[in-house]
């Protein structure tokens, strides 16, 4: 990192589009929690998942640690111990409840929760008529980062309840809209060629620390797919014995999917003879165009190598997608589930799934974090995870970019995780 968890180099903020952006993007938190009942947002399914208001809790945790404390003289908290409760992994802001008792906490209330962020947002609505005219404020930054944090927070709400609904044996619906479909194109590639390439964030606007300092690579040269694999052609993959293969595998993919007892992508169940998917709107019959998701690391890479291909680094992809629109089927869509695109050329790049990389996530070189509590933000999670590209079905669209690094261990399958496969030349 160079400056702090964010850079945001404007030549002038505007300050009354921050404002609108804070609004929107809390009031956009409120209305995925909508379609909830009360017993809802209290379930953790398993350790990776936060209850839904707990979500609620975080992220207005957010502003009122790094934004109110700090910078709104005689804000009071509306309960000094929601900052054990609702402290996620910085260590320098507190002690923090554990992640994977979060389900067993059944007070404050739904309705304490949404009156905490009321109570918030209008000390934010103080603040905001305080510097109204100092478009130079530090605050500014650190709510330019907590708006995007509640935007991935956002996905992950969406993630968790989704997970939580399949664990219900009676897999309920959070919503009633089913896609329609259409025909897949089939598959083509374009080149990256070899030669130097400059990778990394660049320009003004928002981007997170881990994105940058922009840098040189080298490239190879590769071919990269012009879309993303299908449940059709994944089916294939189960069909001939994949998961059952060890020559396919990473040796601890292998371990894992055995003790596991991983057979097809998580959702996916074998109904009759035929394949039905979990979605947000209930079981469905598998959609064979549409993207597969919900695979692990481990199980993209071992789909590549049987289809005598590999997975892109993050290099290749970004030099692959950066002259793509970033257009796609985002959380605007209120489809929260990918589709095929019928449209030719390169597609999918944003949106619909995130993208398994074979790269490491690790710092770019020059990389330093920044002092204090926030400097926690990306850093400390350079170790024992894999870069993730693209954006998903989940992602809201003014949160995405070709720069984004996202980024998960080798065994998450409940994000919207696909697979866009890479050869060399």
């Amino acid at each position: 990192m160079t400056m702090s968890p964010l850079t945001a180099v404007v030549p002038e903020r505007d300050s009354a589009a921050a404002v609108v952006r804070f609004r929107a993007v809390r009031a956009a938190t409120e209305r995925l929690a909508a379609p909830l009942e009360t017993e809802d947002y209290v379930v953790s399914s398993m350790s990776d998942v936060s209850p839904a208001k707990w979500h609620l809790a975080h992220t207005t945790w957010f502003f009122e640690t790094f934004v109110l404390a700090p910078h709104l003289e005689g804000y009071t908290p509306r309960d000094p111990k929601y900052a054990f409760l609702f402290n996620s992994y910085y260590v320098q802001a507190g002690e923090r409840h554990c992640r994977a008792q979060r389900g067993l906490v059944t007070r404050p209330t739904v309705r304490e929760v949404f009156a905490y962020r009321a109570h918030v947002d209008e000390a934010m609505d103080t603040l905001f008529a305080q510097l109204a005219h100092d478009a130079d404020h530090p605050a500014w930054t650190v709510i330019d980062l907590g708006t995007h944090h509640e935007q991935q927070h956002q996905e992950l709400f969406v993630t968790d309840i989704k997970h939580v609904f399949w664990t219900n044996p009676v897999h309920p619906a959070y919503y009633a809209v089913v896609p329609g479909r259409v025909n897949a194109v089939p598959q083509s590639w374009l080149t990256v060629p070899e030669g130097l390439a400059e990778i990394g964030f660049a320009g003004s606007g928002f981007h997170f620390d881990n994105e940058a300092p922009r840098h040189r690579t080298w490239l190879s040269g590769a071919r990269v797919a012009h879309r993303l694999v299908t449940n059709g052609e994944f089916a294939e993959f189960v069909s001939d014995g994949g998961y059952r293969k060890p020559a396919l595998w990473l040796s601890a993919g292998f371990a894992a999917a055995q003790e596991r007892a991983w057979h097809a992508p998580l959702y996916w169940q074998r109904v009759e003879d035929a394949w039905v998917e979990f979605t947000l709107a209930g079981d469905q019959p598998l959609d064979p165009d549409a993207p597969v998701t919900h695979v692990s690391f481990y199980e993209a890479d071992a789909f590549a190598r049987w289809a005598g291909a590999r997975l892109p680094t993050e290099a290749e992809w970004e030099v692959a997608a950066r002259d793509q629109p970033v257009t796609g089927r985002f959380a605007d869509a209120g489809l929260l589930h990918p589709g095929a695109n019928a449209a030719p050329g390169p597609q999918q790049f944003y949106g619909d799934a995130w993208q398994w990389t074979q790269s490491a996530y690790l710092p770019y070189p020059g990389f330093t974090a920044a002092e204090g509590a926030l400097g926690e933000y990306n850093g400390k999670f350079m170790s024992d995870q894999w870069v993730l590209r693209g954006a998903s079905c989940a992602t809201p669209a003014s949160h995405a970019r070709h720069t984004y690094r996202n980024f998960f261990p080798s065994d998450a399958r409940w994000q919207f995780s696909g697979i866009r496969l890479a050869t060399d030349p």
